[in-house]
């Protein structure tokens, strides 16, 4: 797919407020709050901003910290991922390769057979039902 390019105003008026916040502010959502951590349909997790497909739920873990968590995404091109030293900690932001929207964060501490969490902020994902 090719890259999208937007204005923020552009995003703005096609993202909700919290979509906004979360997906081009950097923003993150109180955990247990959002609307896919706790969500077990057979389907895909599409980008809320561009509809790239991002994560299976098959590959959806419960990790108790209060976000929806994958073991990986839906393929090696549909993330990226970059150094994020904010907040005093090293961690790893994922953000959406087609439209650059902040998803959340991917840390080493998830289970097999990948041993990654990618822990996800529900207002950066659409769901997709399978069947």
């Amino acid at each position: 797919m090719a890259k999208i390019s937007k204005s923020e105003e552009e995003w703005r008026k096609e993202l909700a407020p919290e979509q906004f916040r979360v997906l081009r502010q950097q923003g993150t959502e109180a955990p247990f709050t959002g609307k896919f951590w706790d969500h077990h349909a057979p389907g895909s997790y599409v980008c809320a901003a561009c509809g790239q497909a991002l994560f299976h739920s098959g590959d959806k873990f419960d990790s108790g910290c209060g976000w929806p968590s994958y073991v990986r995404p839906a393929s090696g091109e549909a993330v990226e991922e970059r150094p994020d030293p904010s907040h005093g900690m090293e961690r790893t932001e994922v953000r959406c390769s087609r439209c650059g929207g902040h998803l959340g964060h991917v840390f080493e501490d998830g289970p097999a057979p990948t041993g990654l969490r990618y822990c996800i902020n529900s207002a950066a994902l659409e769901f997709e039902r399978q069947g």
